[in-house]
């Protein structure tokens, strides 16, 4: 770092934030998973993590509640060979089967069942890859980010952390309670991670979700009937805001719903869609970036231990980077509030 300059525009090193750390000397280390298979509305988010990258590098690396921030040891690991070849043949057949659904026909009904299948198949392989590469990193005691992609992509890593602790919650940010069960055939939809999270990993004590506000009835239903759901929608946080509550009143609410480890779900498209606009399947209304930023440096700052996160669903527009620029930020405060707790 003795030459390493943060007032400097950061050099493109390939890896986010421009930050000259190894695996080695990272405390934090990023996973980039390109990964959009099972995206049902628009494609797009397997080019989420190096449209993030790209922006990373004009980030500013301080952070006013954060001691030199722009020296966290931050690395990122390579994509893996395999998940840029196998979204690119499994999405062909994804879209056939998609194609399906909106034409009112059950592809298994159509002959489309082995493609069905197929898609199934690479999809288990991306967690498997996953897995492998968090519960390594999890084994050298680095804090893991996965960064996808669509929001599927994290169980894999929810599993390694379900070895790693006994116990632990998860703060879930998103428009979507992605609690389908295998959303349009796909067994690990991208609607379907907090269903197969709940249903697949025991250490998984408690999902609290923040900023839904696209949900199917078999969801609520889902919602009111297990105690390990706890629901802070986005009706509710606006009517608590127009009857008077403070943010850091309802904060404090969302924080007495977590237990003592937590981790962080992030879907950017839990954010107002003016600051995700290229993201998958966009929904009016939504939480600020000051809000989350909020929310996140409270979660830091209390007793409570982060031990991981993901940010998912980031979009590149077509020569429109502000999705990745909003993105790279969101992902710097993750980073520097991980390292915040972690230091506590």
């Amino acid at each position: 770092m003795t030459s390493f300059d943060p007032n400097l525009p950061g050099v493109a090193t390939g890896g986010y934030f421009a930050l000259p750390f190894t695996r080695e000397q990272a405390e934090i280390v990023l996973i980039s998973i390109p990964w959009d298979v099972t995206t049902s509305y628009r494609p797009g988010t397997h080019k989420g993590p190096g449209a993030i990258i790209d922006a990373s590098t004009q980030v500013d690396l301080f952070n006013p509640r954060v001691p030199r921030a722009w020296n966290i040891p931050i690395a990122t690991l390579p994509v893996h060979e395999e998940l840029p070849i196998l979204n690119r043949s499994a999405r062909k057949m994804a879209e056939e089967i998609i194609e399906s659904w909106e034409e009112g026909k059950d592809p298994r009904e159509t002959g489309l069942g082995d493609l069905l299948d197929q898609v199934n198949q690479a999809c288990s392989r991306m967690n498997r890859i996953v897995y492998l590469q968090t519960s390594e990193q999890l084994r050298h005691g680095k804090t893991v980010g996965v960064i996808g992609g669509e929001h599927s992509v994290p169980l894999g890593f929810l599993q390694a952390l379900g070895e790693h602790y006994s116990s632990f919650g998860i703060l879930h940010i998103d428009a979507h309670a992605d609690l389908r069960k295998a959303y349009e055939g796909f067994t690990f939809s991208h609607a379907s991670i907090m269903f197969n999270a709940l249903e697949t990993i025991p250490a998984i004590t408690s999902l609290t979700q923040v900023g839904v506000r696209d949900y199917c009835q078999e969801e609520h239903d889902r919602i009111c009937s297990d105690t390990r759901i706890a629901l802070f929608s986005d009706e509710s946080l606006q009517e608590g805001l127009y009857e008077g509550l403070t943010w850091r009143e309802q904060c404090q609410r969302i924080m007495e719903s977590l237990p003592d480890h937590v981790y962080i779900s992030m879907d950017i498209d839990g954010l107002s869609p003016d600051l995700c606009p290229n993201t998958g399947t966009p929904v009016p209304g939504g939480i600020e970036f000051q809000q989350v930023d909020y929310l996140l440096y409270l979660l830091a700052s209390s007793n409570k231990k982060i031990i991981g996160f993901d940010l998912c669903e980031v979009a590149p527009g077509e020569n429109d980077p502000w999705d990745a620029i909003v993105g790279a930020r969101l992902l710097h405060k993750i980073c520097c509030y991980c390292y915040l707790n972690n230091k506590k």
